[in-house]
């Protein structure tokens, strides 16, 4: 199980939106060494919905092949498609990825029962351990809490990522699960929380600029030393608020060009951080202590 401060990594690019490899590569460097326990390759915040099929795998490939084993690669597989979910987490299982990210089908709106097949079936033929990701937000689809304590039981779906923000809601579902069924918060500003209640760690934006504090700020809470823990997070929610003041990763992509880890790249139909923003992104990134 892996456990702490997993990063929702950027994809870098350049000013004309090619992928910047030596920046993507520089990245996964930066957290090795910051204490991140994972990488999530070619998630939200890696803009998988504007990367083409070809570059989502080569951003897998080439974060396995550069951690080297050094720090575990989740390949963000899913789609809406069951099909287009199962090649790329073939794909990345035959590359050698640590496990796949499965985020709910957006768009279609499938059924309970249409959820549980398609993660079952991903889970059964794909190769690789599946982490399920809920952001109905994104997706509209909303997967239940008792479909989810339905996969659990199915061998090879080891995980859930939470991004419904409804810590509540989280709690009841901590209170069911098996004990070796992980479950990481999708929202930075409730993950202490979420940890607080039996969650494992956090799959983060945040830790995209702050690496080492949002590491720091998980060891503390698997250690239930709550009060350095809440200390760092009272530190970074400024950041876990700013990173959001428009849609995921125009703010953290900014941030990043801010401090000189990355190029200005982003792609339509998403922009640059619009400038009355850029004052309180660079405020946050002051508060948490990553300077900028």
């Amino acid at each position: 199980m892996i456990k702490g401060s997993i990063v929702a990594i950027v994809s870098p690019m350049l000013e004309d939106g090619t992928i910047d490899w030596g920046g993507y590569r520089a990245l996964i460097d930066w957290h090795v060494e910051s204490g991140t326990s994972a990488i999530v390759a070619v998630g939200t915040t890696g803009e998988s919905p504007t990367v083409d099929h070809e570059e989502n795998c080569r951003l897998i490939e080439v974060a396995v092949e550069h951690a080297a084993g050094r720090i575990p690669i989740i390949a963000g597989t899913g789609s809406n498609s069951t099909r287009e979910a199962l090649e790329l987490t073939r794909f990345a299982s035959r590359i050698g990825a640590s496990a796949s990210l499965q985020v709910v089908p957006y768009y279609n709106r499938p059924t309970q029962e249409g959820l549980v097949r398609h993660f079952t079936r991903v889970a059964e033929e794909g190769g690789l351990p599946v982490i399920l990701y809920n952001v109905p937000g994104r997706t509209v689809a909303d997967l239940a809490n008792d479909t989810v304590l339905q996969l659990a039981r199915v061998p090879g779906i080891v995980g859930l990522k939470d991004a419904t923000g409804d810590i509540a809601r989280g709690g009841a579902l901590l209170a069911q699960l098996p004990e070796d069924f992980a479950v990481y918060s999708g929202n930075d500003d409730s993950a202490l929380a979420l940890m607080a209640m039996g969650g494992v760690g956090v799959i983060s934006v945040t830790a995209n600029v702050a690496p080492v504090e949002v590491a720091l700020m998980c060891q503390h809470a698997l250690a239930k030393r709550w009060s350095e823990a809440l200390d760092l997070h009272r530190r970074l929610l400024p950041l876990h608020l700013k990173l959001f003041v428009e849609a995921n990763p125009i703010p953290v992509k900014w941030a990043l060009q801010r401090m000189g880890r990355i190029s200005s790249g982003i792609r339509l139909p998403l922009t640059p951080l619009s400038e009355q923003h850029h004052a309180a992104v660079l405020e946050a990134l002051r508060a948490g202590g990553v300077g900028a």
